[in-house]
Formats: structure tokens, C-alpha cells, sequence
């Protein structure tokens, strides 16, 4: 099984491909794109145009993403993040891949055994469960392998979108 979770943003998108081979969890791929583009349109083109070859390069499974989600006092931070994650999931819908979606609480539960485990805590269980790899990811590229983790030790149970092999929602 090869899961690349994805961490999505306009400035910054982590991505951690993980697969699991003989029972051990292994990082194929990981990594962070910044668009560099002034306005929405460019960033999201630009976006496109990094995660269309690298779905085929990669050769993913499945896709995992967070959910939206929003402080109170931020609510445009789920907008911007949304349109980021919109391209992930078209580009993923392209491919024919299976998108499933995760929350941050269910993330952490599911890589640290609580819901507000902090983010040095998710990195260092990632770190734990995948062994050494290299480079070290940057903040983006942890929470995008701890997606994956999560998918993986949850066997993907809840579903955002549909492959093209099973049209229903």
C-alpha cells in the first residue's frame, strides 16, 4: 500500500509518500513546494502544474488530506486552504486516485494516541514509527507523513471523494 499524504496551502504544500512493504512502514518520497506566484490564480496553475507529474511519478494508492478547519478568529484560513486543497484533489481525481480526509484531532490520535498532541509530538512519533530516513523533513513535509501514518494504521475507514473504479461519494 503507497499513501501520499498531503499537507495542502497556498504557500506552502508538504507531500510524504509512505509504503508499507512487508509489514514495516517505509518514506519513499517527501517534500514541500512553495508556489511562488503573486496572485491566487498563479499559486494555484503553479500548484497544479508541481502535483499533476507527481501523482505519476509516485505511483500513489491512496491520497490522505487534511480537512478543512478554521480558528474562530481566522475564518479566511479555511478558504485559502481550501482552494489548495481543491487542486490536490482534482489533480488526485485525474489520476484516479482514492482521496480520503482526515481531521487534525483524528490525525493526532491516530500517530500520538491523543487529539491535542502537539506538533513537535506528531513529528517525533513519525519519526518513531518510519525509522531513519533522509532529508529531514520541514514542518509541512511531518504533517504530511503524518497523514499518511494515519491512513496507514487506520486502513483509510473514512472517505472524502471516489476513485474512478467507484463513483459513489
Amino acid at each position: 500500500m503507497r499513501v501520499l499524504g498531503v499537507d495542502p496551502g497556498l504557500v506552502a504544500t508538504g507531500y510524504g509518500l509512505v509504503e508499507r512493504v512487508a509489514g514495516r512502514w517505509q518514506v519513499v518520497a517527501c517534500g514541500t513546494v512553495r508556489p511562488q506566484g503573486k496572485e491566487l490564480g498563479e499559486r494555484l496553475l503553479e500548484l497544479q502544474r508541481l502535483f499533476s507529474p507527481l501523482f505519476g511519478q509516485l505511483c500513489p494508492q491512496v491520497v490522505a488530506l487534511e480537512d478543512l478547519y478554521s480558528s474562530y478568529q481566522h475564518p479566511r484560513t479555511a478558504i485559502l486552504m481550501g482552494h489548495a486543497r481543491g487542486v490536490v484533489c482534482l489533480e488526485a481525481a485525474r489520476a484516479g486516485l482514492l482521496v480520503v480526509s482526515y481531521s487534525p484531532s483524528q490525525v493526532k490520535r491516530a500517530v500520538v494516541g491523543t487529539g491535542r498532541a502537539t506538533k513537535t509530538q506528531v513529528a517525533c512519533m513519525v519519526a518513531t514509527r518510519l525509522g531513519p530516513f533522509s532529508p529531514t523533513p520541514d514542518e509541512h513535509g511531518w504533517d504530511a507523513l503524518a497523514l499518511a501514518v494515519c491512513h496507514l494504521s487506520r486502513d483509510g475507514q473514512r472517505r472524502l471523494s471516489w476513485s474512478t473504479h467507484d463513483r459513489t461519494p
